[in-house]
């Protein structure tokens, strides 16, 4: 399976996520820079976390913009695999592939710390591999955290079953202790109504090595394997 790991001024995860994918996991990764208009064929698209353009006027905003985000667009439309991890999340909110907006976190600070993860759906290409109701550990790294959406649409994700990781304690409670951010329902990861479209803030490409203390991220990128061996 070919990744692609879009790069934007700003980004500083793409070398994480080529790790996790490359050494690891040993697959072919392609970086796409933002200036790009073609994916050079890969089968699934990343943008990772990091401050794209600077995060000036709001996170995401400028990056929507850049000439690679028609390819995802359109790669996305056709139902292919695309994941944005953190920064690749706010980008992906304000391209409208999914619903909601990242405010900053509620204590107005940036946090990077471990945090526990409860898996809402196995039904994506990306969780499949998980157990629903699972509990995992991956780190945060952001300040602008904090997901809204309007009652309507929290209402559409819990019914879709479209909230895809929850903040939760380590006995996989969710309560509001357990939210780093402030994120309406303690959310951590949505999808789009397809389920090929995949937003999150924790980040999965720095919990893929046991000597990082975590592997419990290699998951959504052996999903992705088996998903595409199938």
């Amino acid at each position: 399976m070919k990744f692609g790991v879009v790069v934007f001024p700003g980004t500083n995860n793409d070398h994480d996520c080529e790790e996790a994918l490359g050494r690891v996991l040993g697959q072919a990764v392609r970086r796409l820079w933002h200036r790009a208009t073609d994916l050079e064929g890969v089968d699934c698209v990343i943008l990772p976390g990091g401050f794209s353009y600077g995060d000036y006027l709001r996170v995401g905003a400028i990056a929507r913009f850049a000439p690679i985000m028609e390819a995802v667009l359109a790669h996305a439309r056709r139902g292919a695999p695309v994941l944005g991890i953190c920064n690749g999340f706010q980008i992906l909110l304000e391209a409208g592939l999914l619903p909601g907006a990242m405010l900053r976190n509620r204590v107005p600070k940036f946090i990077c710390e471990f945090v526990h993860l409860r898996v809402g759906s196995t039904a994506t290409p990306f969780t499949h591999a998980y157990r629903e109701g699972q509990l995992i550990r991956l780190p945060i790294a952001h300040g602008d955290g904090n997901y809204f959406a309007e009652a309507d649409v929290l209402a559409e994700l819990t019914q879709e079953a479209r909230i895809i990781f929850r903040y939760c304690n380590a006995r996989g409670e969710v309560d509001d202790a357990a939210n780093p951010n402030g994120s309406l329902l303690n959310i951590a990861g949505i999808c789009n109504r397809e389920r090929n479209v995949l937003g999150m803030m924790p980040h999965p490409e720095r919990a893929s090595d046991a000597l990082l203390g975590s592997t419990d991220g290699l998951g959504i990128f052996q999903a992705l394997l088996g998903r595409a061996g199938a």
